[in-house]
């Protein structure tokens, strides 16, 4: 297929052909593989700059999205990539071929830099959703810092860089600039721009910007950063919301009040904190989608209430593919067991097979998980419904998820449902997601409201 670049792709190409260290944060359905690999074109075979790169990616994106991509485009199609996922001879193998472009899931980053016994000898690194190593004490993390002095370009892309606030940008750009533009240390950051805000005694539990601080922040990375939104450069499809209500009635009621009471309980002093809030929360939003789990690891079944919803939204789509995102292991036991009783033909969007099966309008139903699809795949050509059966506290896989169906691509209105069982936690996290709140405060906050304020309600 002949390559038509909009004129920020173009933009975002040079750029990044111009910056041996480039941050480049591009929202969904913006084609930052497409703009990155033209990029990596130009400096391999018009400039002469790099001969070996490696593309570091979700295991999906790895396997599928930039194979497609390189596969799709006409002035690319000629660049040799090799896929480096699989048992360990298998990787090795991969990496030893004859390649211009080496692709590797971030899984296996620490086996690439400290166990293959292969040399690190990439001239260009790109981390496809930068995100992922914003833990500056994960090993994935740690491992690429042995070898990013190797390295003479590198670029981190993604689409969401700070998804739990700013502290997450300095593991990101330590990793781009090592610790020239937000320093070396985390202490050191911590100090220069953030100030305690929860804590107990010594622990500090969460940090807030001190004055000033954003804009210092975003100063000290603009001159490698390049940020833009869809809306700003894409016709986008036209997205709707809406919430399907469902209300616990009886018994169910009062189970997960009864619930409720006996958190309450447990906490030292009645004390909500970061370490518990977690915990509280889960419990109520498991029970509020209709089972929870036990201590031995067996579920208990609370109500059938969002089951019936998804039954009476899949039916109302008519036949019109549906995607549907769950969040427990009981979620999908208890939606496939539904599906299969009501002979409705579903797959779980966890393999190649299937997710294309799915863009070729062959699944009526799609099963996703946040965590393990919310990154990369294109999912807009078999269908526009997405049914979330259960909610997520994180905005960033929220908002991926929703960007699968709701891209450059998608021919109709995505029509993106949330059921909502009413008065219980998923109305608090459904405020958070709107408000686009995603601190850790949010969660303490939401937890505080719905446990503390059980009396109220009874």
């Amino acid at each position: 297929m002949k390559y038509e670049p909009h004129d920020y792709q173009v933009y975002a190409s040079e750029y990044i052909k111009e910056h041996e260290t480039a941050a480049v944060f591009l929202e969904c359905g913006l084609g930052k593989t497409s703009i990155t690999l033209t990029a990596i074109h130009d400096l391999m075979f018009d400039r002469f700059e790099i001969r070996k790169v490696l593309v570091i990616a979700p295991i999906r994106v790895a396997t599928m999205s930039w194979p497609d991509e390189i596969e799709k485009w006409d002035h690319i199609s000629d660049l040799r990539y090799s896929v480096a996922v699989g048992t360990e001879t298998e990787r090795t193998a991969a990496l030893e071929a004859q390649a211009d472009l080496y692709l590797i899931n971030r899984e296996n980053v620490q086996w690439l830099v400290e166990k293959s016994g292969l040399p690190f000898d990439y001239d260009m690194v790109v981390v496809d959703e930068l995100s992922s190593f914003k833990n500056w004490q994960a090993k994935r993390f740690k491992a690429l810092m042995k070898v990013r002095p190797k390295v003479k370009r590198i670029v981190g892309l993604t689409g969401t860089p700070s998804s739990n606030g700013l502290m997450d940008l300095f593991a990101e750009y330590k990793l781009l600039d090592m610790g020239q533009r937000l320093g070396r240390f985390i202490g050191q950051y911590r100090s220069r721009y953030f100030m305690p805000d929860k804590t107990n005694g010594h622990v500090v539990y969460s940090y807030k910007l001190l004055p000033g601080a954003e804009e210092a922040i975003y100063d000290r990375i603009s001159d490698i950063t390049i940020s833009m939104k869809s809306a700003d450069h894409l016709k986008m499809p036209e997205l709707v919301n809406s919430r399907y209500m469902v209300r616990l009635e009886g018994q169910e009621l009062e189970k997960y009040e009864r619930m409720k009471r006996d958190l309450l309980l447990q906490l030292p002093e009645g004390e909500v904190t970061a370490a518990n809030a977690a915990a509280l929360s889960g419990k109520l939003s498991q029970m509020a989608n209709g089972a929870v789990y036990s201590d031995d690891g067996a579920y208990e079944t609370i109500h059938d209430r969002k089951l019936d919803a998804l039954e009476d939204i899949i039916e109302a789509a008519n036949g019109k593919p549906v995607l549907a995102a769950y969040w427990y292991q009981h979620d999908l036991e208890r939606i496939q067991d539904r599906l299969s009783g009501l002979k409705i033909g579903f797959a779980r969007l966890d393999q190649e097979r299937n997710i294309r099966r799915w863009n070729e309008g062959e699944v009526p139903v799609g099963l996703i998980h946040p965590a393990s699809a919310g990154h990369g795949l294109n999912l807009q050509s078999g269908g526009n419904i997405l049914v979330w059966f259960g909610l997520t506290w994180s905005l960033e896989l929220y908002q991926q998820t929703v960007a699968r169906l709701w891209r450059q691509g998608q021919k109709e209105t995505v029509s993106v449902i949330h059921i909502l069982a009413a008065k219980t936690i998923d109305e608090q996290i459904m405020r958070a997601l709107e408000t686009k709140d995603h601190t850790q405060k949010a969660l303490i906050d939401a937890v505080k409201a719905e446990v503390m304020g059980h009396g109220d309600r009874q």
